[in-house]
């Protein structure tokens, strides 16, 4: 026991020297800090504001004196109880699914267009796309108020050069089948740029000797998509499918700019319920508690999407 101690005390000890710490070690926190403060600020208080508004009495009257009464649940079983809320969750659901599917479908077919036209032809109809992408919401949405419009719309005086005479001075948002089919054109219009670039760049990285290969074989078009390019860009598709879920069925600004919710309800998604309860009702606690319940359907219809990609991915 003896020698085991004095031989333990002979031996030299370790020494742990601290690395010392590099200059520029804090320059990628400080980067990413305002970045961090903005996102803070602007998602993430608003919505720990509003999940904190819809368990209270909160309207005008606690808007301009301050304060509110806990209401525990009572908001969230007044708008579950309601059968227009429901309608309109039915509604927002055929909102997000015909937007998303005429989405990826136009996308998916430009996209496999594009390596098969000529460099400037391919130029220029990629150079559109961007500048789509770029139109402001609000100028798009002026742009389709104007196409519609009744007397001096586009659309109507072609229908009716064509020989349509029931199109003349027809009013386009007095009917709401035909607004909505018009508001999902407009979604549809400034969506589909995005996908279209963001597969087109998948599909630049896919290489050339699958496709021959397919080809030798004795693919056709649709077994080659299907085989090749489908399985290769599925980790794509499942994530422009996501973005585009939440862009849609957050879908805001072009609904009220054209709509208002109108004709008689029809183009009223949860968005746009919400902000309805709050502005005309001012019913803010309500308000509230119909925009929590939106995020907590989007986040559902997300994990049940991609816990489906990616059991499909690891299969």
């Amino acid at each position: 026991m003896a020698r085991t101690l004095a031989r333990t005390a002979a031996r030299p000890a370790l020494v742990i020297e601290a690395r010392p710490r590099r200059k520029g070690a804090l320059w990628p926190y400080l980067l990413v800090g305002p970045a961090v403060a903005g996102f803070a600020c602007l998602l993430v208080y608003p919505l720990a504001r509003s999940i904190v508004i819809s368990f209270q009495h909160f309207r005008l009257g606690e808007l301009i004196r301050g304060g509110a009464d806990f209401a525990g649940l009572a908001n969230y079983a007044e708008a579950l109880g309601g059968p227009e809320f429901w309608a309109v969750v039915r509604r927002t659901f055929l909102w997000t699914a015909a937007n998303v599917v005429v989405i990826m479908v136009i996308a998916t077919a430009v996209a496999l267009m594009l390596p098969r036209l000529g460099r400037r032809m391919r130029l220029a109809v990629m150079s559109g796309m961007v500048l789509t992408w770029a139109t402001p919401v609000l100028a798009a949405t002026t742009i389709f108020q104007w196409l519609f419009q009744s007397r001096l719309g586009v659309v109507n005086w072609l229908l009716v050069r064509l020989g349509f005479d029931s199109f003349r001075d027809y009013t386009w948002f007095a009917d709401g089948g035909a607004t909505f089919a018009i508001l999902v054109a407009l979604v549809v219009w400034q969506s589909v740029p995005f996908a279209v670039l963001t597969l087109y760049a998948g599909l630049t990285t896919i290489p050339g000797e699958l496709y021959e290969a397919a080809r030798i074989d004795g693919a056709g078009p649709w077994q080659v998509f299907g085989r090749v390019t489908f399985p290769i860009l599925r980790p794509l598709f499942g994530l422009i499918t996501s973005l585009e879920v939440i862009w849609v069925f957050t879908c805001f600004a072009q609904i009220w700019a054209i709509s208002k919710g109108g004709p008689g309800g029809a183009t009223a998604t949860l968005p746009v319920y919400a902000f309805q309860i709050a502005q005309s009702l001012h019913r803010y606690d309500l308000g509230s508690a119909v925009s929590t319940l939106t995020v907590l359907m989007l986040l559902a219809v997300l994990v049940v999407h991609l816990r489906r990609m990616f059991r499909e991915e690891g299969a």
